[in-house]
This record gives C-alpha cells, sequence and structure tokens, in this order.
C-alpha cells in the first residue's frame, strides 16, 4: 500500500475533520495506518442494496421516493455503492469499519440526513408510515462496539452529524453549552479557544467523536468531569412517534418563547428524573444535549510504574482511599506495561517474530528500553487546582503508592516529548487529539472490539476480573491490553482487543473470546457496561435478576413508546414487539458461525 495518503479533512472544511493544530498529525497517523495494509481499499459487492425485513423493493423505492421528497433528494442516498473502511477520520457511514462478521452482513440500506430536528420528526414519521427501522448515529465513531452499523441490517441510518453540527450556545458564566449530535470534541474545543474562553472540555482518548453520542452511550473522558452523561443537563429527544420531547427544566418554557433559563442549570427538574431511559436505549433521537463544562485551573500530569505484574492488587487497594476521598484529581489510567510498547505506534513485528502473544520476558527485555524501565504496570493522572494544593496531593499520592516496592514516580518534564505521557497530560487538561490511534499499527489491517466490564475498586475484585483476561487471552491466542479507568467506588476494565479484519481465524477467535469473556465474568457477577453491537444480545441476558425483571421492563417501554417497532429494533438488547421471538437474538456461537461467508440474519 502506498504510505503518501491525501491529507484528511480539515475540520474548517467538515464538520468531521481535524483541526489545524493536528493536521500534520493527523497526515502521520493515516499514512502510518494504511502502511500497515495489504487489502484494496474495497472489493466488489456480492449483493445490491440490503433491503429492510419484510420489504420488497417496490414497496422500498416508493418509500424512499416519499423520503426525497421531504428531505430533498441529495440528502437520501442508498447504500449501493462499493463498501470502504476507511480511517478514523474517514470512516463510512454505510456499515461497520471494523467488521467482526461479512463486511456486507451489518449494512444498512439508505442514509437520510436531517439538517434540523423537524426533519428527524418527519423522517421517524415516515418510518412508521412505511415500516421500516431506522437506526440513528450521531458521528458514527463509536468504533470497537459496532461504528454505524445498524443492529438490524438494512435500516435505514440516520445520520444526524452531517448537517445537524451546530454548537447552540456556549454560556461563559453558567460553564455550560448546547450542542447538536455533529459537534466533535474538536469542533467544542476549537470554538472555546476561538472565543477566549477560560473554560474546559472533557474528552476521551480520541477527539473526533460526537459530545452528544459519546455521552448518551455513556463514554468517559479524564478530568474531575470524566462521567460525560453525569455532566449532562437537558436533553430535547425525538420519540418513535415523531413527537418532541425536552426533559428536565427544558419541559418548562421560558419567556416569551425562548429556552428555560435554567435548562442547563439543573438536571432533574419536577417528577421523575427521565433522563436516563434515553441514555444506551432505543427509546428517542437525541437532537440537542447540553453540558457542562470545567472552569479553567492548574494542573499536574504524573506517571507512577511499578515493578511486578503481582503488584497489582496492591496498587488497586492504594488506589480505592485516594479515590473515595478525592485526592485523585481526575479519572485515573492503570494501564499494563505491554501497552507502552503498543502506543508507540510500532507493530507487534518490531517487537516480537512471533504470531503467539508477546512472551513477558520478551516484553520486559523491551520496557527496559523505553523510559518506563523495566516495569509492569503504569499508573497516568492528573491533579488540578493551585500549585500549594497540587504538592500537597502529590505528596499524599506519592507517600501511599511508595508503599509498593520499588514504585518510580515521573512528571512529563522527566520524560522523552514523544512520551505517552505529553498526550495524556493534554486530554486530562480538556485538549482533544488523536494519539491513540496508534494502537492501531500493532497488526495489518487492524480493527479492535472493546470488552468493557466494571468491577468495584477492590483488588479481589479487580484480581478476578484481571485474571480471566489473562486466561482467556491466552486460551484465544492474543496479546492482553488492559486499561482500568478508575472512579470513586468503580473501575471500567477496559481490554482492546486487536485483529486483522482480513484474517477470518483472527475474528472467529476474537468473537469467541469476547463471548466467553462476557459469560466468565458476569458468572462472577461482573458485567460490561457497554459493548459491540453483535454481543449486546447476550450482554443484555446477563442482567437477569429476578426473572429478568429489568429487560421486561426496558421491553415495556418499548412497546409504550415505539408501537410499530422502527427505531434501531435490537440496539443494546433491547427488541420491539415486532421482532420478538422471530431469531433476531445474537447468541451462542452465532457470530464466530457467520464470518467467512455465513449470515446473522434472523433464525426462522
Amino acid at each position: 500500500m502506498s504510505k503518501a495518503q491525501p491529507p484528511p479533512p480539515a475540520l474548517t472544511q467538515r464538520y468531521s475533520g481535524v483541526p489545524d493544530r493536528l493536521a500534520a498529525i493527523a497526515q502521520a497517523a493515516k499514512d502510518k495506518l494504511y502502511s500497515n495494509k495489504n487489502v484494496p481499499e474495497s472489493v466488489p459487492r456480492r449483493h445490491d442494496v440490503r433491503l429492510p425485513p419484510d420489504t420488497t423493493r417496490d414497496a422500498f423505492d416508493k418509500a424512499i421516493t416519499a423520503l426525497r421528497k421531504d428531505l430533498g433528494v441529495e440528502h437520501v442516498v442508498l447504500n449501493d455503492k462499493p463498501l470502504v473502511d476507511g480511517w478514523y477520520l474517514e470512516h463510512p457511514n454505510t456499515h461497520d469499519a471494523f467488521h467482526v462478521v461479512d463486511q456486507e452482513d451489518l449494512v444498512c440500506s439508505a442514509m437520510a440526513y436531517p439538517a434540523t430536528t423537524a426533519e428527524v420528526q418527519t423522517i421517524v414519521r415516515w418510518a412508521n408510515t412505511y415500516a421500516i427501522p431506522i437506526y440513528p448515529i450521531s458521528m458514527g465513531r463509536n468504533v470497537g462496539y459496532g461504528g454505524t452499523a445498524p443492529r438490524v441490517p438494512g435500516s435505514v441510518v440516520i445520520d444526524l452529524g452531517k448537517r445537524m453540527n451546530r454548537i447552540l450556545n456556549i454560556d461563559g458564566e453558567n460553564a455550560s453549552c448546547v450542542v447538536e449530535p455533529g459537534v466533535s470534541y474538536f469542533a467544542l474545543y476549537e470554538e472555546i479557544q476561538r472565543r477566549s474562553l477560560p473554560l474546559w472540555i472533557d474528552c476521551p482518548d480520541l477527539g473526533g467523536g460526537s459530545v452528544l453520542g459519546n455521552a448518551v452511550d455513556r463514554g468517559v473522558g479524564y478530568t474531575p468531569m470524566g462521567d460525560h452523561f453525569a455532566n449532562h443537563c437537558g436533553m430535547e429527544i425525538v420519540l418513535p412517534n415523531g413527537e418532541l420531547l425536552r426533559t428536565g427544566m427544558g419541559a418548562l418554557p421560558g419567556k416569551d418563547g425562548a429556552d428555560n433559563p435554567t435548562w442547563q442549570s439543573f438536571q432533574p427538574a419536577y417528577g421523575p428524573y427521565s433522563d436516563g431511559i434515553f441514555s444506551q436505549s432505543n427509546f428517542g433521537i437525541v437532537c440537542q444535549m447540553g453540558f457542562w463544562l470545567m472552569r479553567e485551573t492548574g494542573h499536574q500530569a504524573y506517571m507512577i510504574t511499578f515493578p511486578r505484574d503481582e503488584d497489582f492488587p496492591q496498587i488497586v487497594e492504594a488506589i480505592r482511599p485516594l479515590a473515595q476521598n478525592r485526592i485523585l484529581g481526575n479519572i485515573p489510567q492503570l494501564r499494563h506495561v505491554a501497552q507502552e510498547l503498543n502506543v508507540t505506534g510500532l507493530p507487534k513485528s518490531h517487537w516480537y517474530a512471533g504470531t503467539a502473544p508477546i512472551p513477558r520476558d520478551v516484553i520486559r527485555k523491551h520496557a527496559s528500553q523505553l523510559p518506563c524501565g523495566d516495569c509492569s504496570w503504569v499508573f497516568y493522572g492528573t491533579q488540578y487546582g493551585d500549585i500549594t494544593s497540587i504538592k500537597s496531593q502529590l505528596d499524599i499520592i506519592q507517600d501511599a503508592f511508595s508503599k509498593i516496592e520499588g514504585a518510580k514516580f515521573f512528571l512529563p518534564k522527566d520524560l522523552p516529548d514523544d512520551h505517552y505521557i505529553h498526550s495524556r497530560a493534554l486530554v486530562c487538561s480538556g485538549v482533544p487529539v488523536l494519539r491513540e490511534l496508534d494502537w492501531l499499527n500493532w497488526v495489518p489491517n487492524c480493527a479492535h472490539l472493546f470488552f468493557s466490564p466494571i468491577t468495584p475498586t477492590r483488588a479481589a475484585d479487580a484480581q478476578i476480573v484481571h485474571d480471566i483476561n489473562v486466561r482467556l487471552h491466552k486460551k484465544y491466542s492474543f496479546d492482553l491490553f488492559p486499561t482500568l479507568c478508575v472512579a470513586g467506588r468503580e473501575m471500567h476494565y477496559i481490554t482492546n482487543i486487536l485483529y486483522d479484519r482480513s484474517n477470518d481465524d483472527e475474528k472467529r477467535r476474537a468473537a469467541a473470546l469476547m463471548r466467553e469473556l462476557i459469560a466468565t465474568c458476569a458468572k462472577e457477577g461482573y458485567g460490561e457496561y457497554r459493548t459491540h453491537i453483535l454481543f449486546a444480545d447476550q450482554v443484555a441476558g446477563t442482567y437477569n435478576w429476578n426473572n429478568n425483571a429489568l429487560m421486561r421492563f426496558n421491553e415495556t417501554i418499548k412497546d409504550a413508546l415505539d408501537p410499530n417497532g422502527i427505531l434501531a429494533p435490537g440496539r443494546n438488547g433491547i427488541w420491539p414487539k415486532k421482532y420478538r421471538g422471530k431469531g433476531w437474538q445474537i447468541l451462542g456461537d452465532e457470530v464466530e458461525k457467520a464470518i467467512g461467508g455465513g449470515t446473522i440474519s434472523p433464525k426462522l
């Protein structure tokens, strides 16, 4: 593959582009990723447009003609062109760029591009009229969890980002904002900088995703406001019948038709707090969302290394009181040293000639030549405040971790300019970056799955989950890259399963690993907080206390709000009555069987 790639889109040219300050970094990342591909950009499609379930081509064409009349011909596009996986900044909205099953399996029939909330309402009413399932996306960068692929093949994807990408308000006094789905972390950050406001955003590891979309899927960042959904305030939602709803204080009309002035100041308002049912669900389409921003403050990033794998439980025990007492300033990360190799952007072949997981002694040998030194665990944190308070916090933290023999403390100034700590320092001070793309150079044509269970911040629990991961990654022959994102009383134990998307054997093993991780951890009482769409039914089925009371509750809400079952059926394992009991659930080894020519169509 050629190493010289066309420039990535700029933020000034495209809502999903990269800001000028990162143009050279984005170009280098793109060139590196494409140099590691050995498959063509696309292959001829074997099938024409994938029709929605129970829909003839004549009925579909009639429906599309009607939708084009409402939105404009150019804003409703059939998915009949070659499927191109692209990369992070130029990703598809037709399928999952990191496809586990066949590239043509989880595809939409068409893409619709609304420009306003009113047009979203029009699409929803159209879907009810023609009984065609719709699947809304914000920007489609939910990579590792299914990307833009609809759970029901043949659905019409509603791409909200392309034409609904306005920052509707930034309130410097209230430290809040209101955004549409197509506003990326890059775009929000750059606008705040342009206005010279002393405000921070909170962003995840990569900055190109949707602020709204990430929060609705309960993603996390790394400042003290890292729980994105917890720091939202106010939503405007199109319900599955096309009706418009505002939650929280937005339900109270403002003076003379204006928005309520407290809509971005107080979350619950009066009565039941309904916002939560619109996160990780298919109960409505969020078209506007308010967020709290952080006041600019002093900050200090740092890194602590620990020499032995068996230090893990002692590290967790040291973390817990620091987190619960709110000494730790942000949502820090505990990573295994294997990731210090991975995040350099160098391929696995640079470090190890074999195809099996890299042996521990090889990791140790190479780590000893890196700035982290010969260690096993690396803790990345950031403290906030003035110089005096930060020093006091760091003294407490260093004292706590110094009880682990061999622990070493580093500040950014102690490490080379290209070390990963400098990227973390930016992210932890609200500056969106692209460094995490370097993960994807590990294997050719690299894609990944996230396994993301929750464990208490307690050594006994964390060790169980970690041991399961160690054992099963070895069983299925994958390198283990664990990252623990630490909150006060829980940790997101996030494992990145990296595979070659052109290699069916690797994809089958990755799917089997994922399935066994879910089942084994759930048996011990640890469930995922978020998962890939192919495993949503399995994960939803693990939350089965009291004869599946939670799912029965979700289905009751779904059927009440969406009696025709048109909105994202199957998303997060929630199926409407129309699809229930008709073979749409994906369970057992069906994913593995579908790889390499099978199908995940419903089992009739």
